[in-house]
């Protein structure tokens, strides 16, 4: 396993979080700033991409095949139990959510994303998850 970049890519979804928990908590003014709601997307769809980044490199490195796609990933997560069985379906719906940031971004339901803005607690379980595992 490249420690590195497994860290690395911690670091960077812990970045993203941590600027989601701040702007969860921005003002009606600031929220009306027409940079808001795409810099919350970015944050976002950059913290799964790291994520998947994470998922794809263990499935990678432990030999557990390749992955069908990123959602695979998850759940082969949840069955090597790098992550539990529940936490892989919900990182499976954050990658689906993913999609639709990235490839269906004008159709993208701002209430969800503004919710997942306050709740992203999943992904905060994720990291956790990965940082015990590779440490053990």
């Amino acid at each position: 396993m490249d420690e590195i970049r497994v860290l690395r890519l911690l670091r960077s979804v812990e970045d993203c979080l941590g600027a989601l928990a701040r702007e969860a908590r921005a003002d009606d003014g600031r929220q009306a700033d027409p940079l808001w709601l795409p810099g919350v997307k970015y944050l976002l769809q950059s913290a799964i991409e790291g994520c998947v980044d994470l998922a794809q490199h263990l499935c990678a490195v432990n030999g557990w095949g390749p992955p069908n796609d990123n959602g695979h990933a998850m759940r082969m997560l949840g069955d090597h139990e790098v992550i539990d069985v529940d936490l892989a379906v919900l990182m499976r719906r954050a990658v689906g959510f993913r999609n639709v940031l990235v490839h269906e971004y004008v159709t993208v339901d701002d209430e969800i994303v503004t919710s997942r803005v306050r709740d992203h607690a999943d992904l905060s379980r994720f990291v956790s998850a990965i940082a015990a595992w590779v440490t053990r």
